[in-house]
């Protein structure tokens, strides 16, 4: 018989407690695995009373843990959440996202069968604050050129890594606020990371309308962490981004899906929620969703 290997889920919390619920449930009814959820909290009034009275802390198979402590950002928080961490696959998963049902399991079992992968990209699932479908988001596995010279094209939500990547100091870089992923990523690379992508919908990211990723820092930190716009790296960049639409036409990623999934919203942060599309595309929003 399979033994599962056990998660830990970091979520770095600060105002959010409303979609924090949200997140804490979903990983919370997860099926067939041993997680530990830690909650990196960076000082919110009211959240200690918020997991008294709101989160059943021990269940079965599975612990949320609260840690309030001051950080330096997002990243920092994270960090503080994985060096606490005692589980065999580790990812994080911000307030604002959510996992899809029973998704641990099928992740544990990818990895089992392939065990040299330390990291596996699955598909995401963007939806507007009410829970609606916007975006199915099909993974590619990133190329090193393409993080470096374009955008990170892999959702963290839908990310999972081995312990080893943690054990060999590859954490984020809390210098960055909002674009420490793409970072993170390009120093996985660097470091001969196996990767893999699984070719399925395993969490969704929530348009909340407060979005880091939306906001002028993320303007600025990709402009200071980018190279200097020559004409050749202009040109470098349009070829870049050519080649990974072509990788992604070739995924599947171009065309238009029937989502049906199960999630938890504002409405009804204990029980799920099924919401259906019959023709979602692939793009990324571009206003706020609501």
């Amino acid at each position: 018989m399979l033994t599962l290997p056990t998660f830990s889920i970091v979520t770095p919390s600060f105002r959010q407690l409303d979609w924090l619920r949200l997140a804490i449930a979903s990983v919370a009814d997860q099926e067939e695995v041993t997680i530990e959820h830690i909650v990196q909290d960076a000082g919110t009034e009211g959240v200690n009373e918020f997991f008294q009275s709101n989160i059943a802390a021990n269940r079965e198979r599975h612990s949320v843990k609260l840690f309030v402590e001051k950080d330096a950002g997002m990243y920092d928080a994270v960090n503080r959440g994985l060096t606490k961490a005692h589980g065999d696959i580790c990812a994080y998963l911000n307030c604002d996202e959510q996992l899809l049902p029973n998704v641990l399991a099928r992740v544990a079992g990818f990895f089992h069968k392939h065990p040299e992968v330390e990291v596996v990209f699955g598909d995401s699932i963007l939806i507007d604050k009410h829970g609606n479908p916007l975006s199915y988001r099909r993974t590619v596995l990133p190329l090193f050129s393409y993080v470096q010279h374009v955008q990170l094209n892999t959702p963290t939500c839908s990310t999972f890594f081995r312990r080893t990547v943690i054990d060999r100091g590859l954490l984020f870089d809390p210098q960055w606020k909002v674009i420490g992923d793409q970072v993170w990523i390009e120093n996985l690379i660097r470091a001969d990371v196996r990767m893999a992508t699984l070719a399925e919908p395993l969490a969704v990211f929530t348009f909340t309308g407060q979005n880091l990723s939306s906001t002028a820092v993320s303007q600025e930190e990709g402009a200071r962490h980018g190279r200097p716009q020559s004409m050749m790296t202009r040109l470098r960049r349009a070829a870049e981004i050519i080649s990974h639409r072509m990788r992604k036409l070739a995924a599947g990623a171009y065309r238009f899906r029937e989502v049906d999934i199960e999630i938890y919203t504002l409405d009804s942060p204990s029980v799920r929620q099924r919401r259906r599309a019959k023709r979602v595309g692939f793009g990324w929003p571009r206003a706020k969703a609501g």
